[in-house]
């Protein structure tokens, strides 16, 4: 395992991972701010700065998604734009999507299908752009 980690093109998983993490700002703070705030049942209320877990953790949730998706092209030889969109898509059906959704479903998230969409649409865009960063630069 060492050895594939040593393998990675670190930066290309460094540009893939600020393009991936700026565009979370963007969808989440003007593309679907107002959709968001009312899937999570906030409209009427005011947003509160942003703390430093509110950046640094879905900063790093990120980093982790596009580490193991560089692991998972490396092994699988993934480097032909069709198929890293193919996987890429596979990864957030299979994966981020799913978990989005099992996390939305709780009483605390008064509209999850709302929250469901608008968060696995970020990452359906999100990591098949990361994906073809990762394909072009490996």
């Amino acid at each position: 395992m060492l050895q594939i980690f040593l393998s990675l093109n670190w930066i290309a998983i460094g540009l893939a991972f600020l393009v991936y993490f700026f565009l979370g700002y963007v969808w989440f703070t003007i593309l679907f701010d107002k959709p968001y705030r009312i899937s999570l049942g906030k409209e009427n209320e005011t947003p509160a700065p942003l703390t430093a877990i509110f950046i640094i953790g879905p900063g790093i949730c990120t980093l982790v998604n596009l580490i193991t998706t560089a692991v998972l092209f490396y092994a699988l030889q993934i480097n032909e734009m069709a198929e890293a969109l193919q996987w890429g898509s596979l990864i957030v059906i299979g994966y981020l999507s799913a978990n989005t959704f099992t996390i939305a479903i709780n009483p605390n998230i008064p509209r999850p299908i709302l929250y469901g969409i608008i968060s696995s649409a970020y990452h359906l865009v999100g990591i098949n752009i990361a994906a073809m960063i990762l394909v072009q630069i490996f």
